[in-house]
């Protein structure tokens, strides 16, 4: 992977935010590393968490589980075909735990091994532990059946809300979606950085087709990992005021 070295930019909030760990290469110890991820991503996630399952006790108790949305679910029933059940079974796959997992582990040995700097290949594991906490234990309080439509696929022990594999899918991609600015040709990151962002837009929509989420679901899973993404990227404390032109 080709790095951005010295690579002259407007130095915005957003620009800031992507590269802040550009700006700031200092090396953490382990100690503080750890006691920022409990303020700077642990913490704000439990927030999230709360809101989570806020709306999806909301869902499942005053607004009756949201009747509206079989309609959406019917919509793609009535339009399998074999070729699009094949098609996204293989878009499902890639927000099944599996094989995020073993992405994240790939892409974390490879980045620290190409930049010896472990607390940013890390992030991509924060994101994606963190989802799946977030996740688990919020489908099994929120307890939310499967639409009412035929399932493609073997129902897992959790529940429809949120989508797990669609949350896992973004915490996982969007992470690397981030790590993809670190790459100098602008063809290759912004072609890997669509590519990344469009994944779980796809396991989300396939997810529907197969029947094993209402809309909802995979929207606020679409949330869960995208909030979890970013807490990860935030979770160490960086000085943007090295930035030229800094706050």
């Amino acid at each position: 992977m080709t790095l951005l070295v010295g690579e002259t930019r407007s130095h915005g909030s957003v620009h800031t935010f992507v590269h802040r760990y550009e700006i700031d290469r200092s090396v953490p110890t382990f100690g503080s590393a750890c006691r920022d991820l409990a303020r700077r991503a642990i913490l704000p996630a439990a927030l999230w968490w709360l809101v989570m399952v806020g709306i999806g006790l909301l869902i499942v108790g005053p607004l009756g589980d949201l009747p509206a949305e079989t309609g959406v679910d019917r919509w793609f029933e009535a339009r399998r075909t074999a070729g699009l059940n094949t098609l996204t079974l293989v878009l499902s796959d890639l927000g099944q735990t599996q094989f995020a997992i073993a992405a994240c582990v790939l892409v974390v040995a490879l980045f620290w091994w190409r930049t010896r700097q472990w607390w940013l290949a890390v992030v991509p594991a924060i994101a994606l532990g963190m989802q799946a906490v977030l996740f688990f234990t919020s489908s099994l309080l929120v307890g939310r059946g499967r639409p009412d439509v035929g399932l493609l696929d073997d129902s897992p022990p959790t529940t429809a809300f949120p989508s797990g594999h669609t949350s896992a899918s973004a915490a996982l991609y969007v992470s690397l979606a981030l790590l993809c600015q670190r790459i100098t040709r602008p063809w290759l990151r912004w072609g890997l950085t669509v590519v990344c962002l469009l994944v779980p837009c796809a396991v989300a929509t396939a997810r529907l087709y197969r029947g094993m989420h209402h809309p909802t679901d995979v929207v606020v899973g679409l949330a869960n990992g995208v909030v979890c993404a970013l807490l990860a990227w935030w979770y160490l404390r960086r000085d943007v005021e090295l930035a030229p032109g800094g706050p």
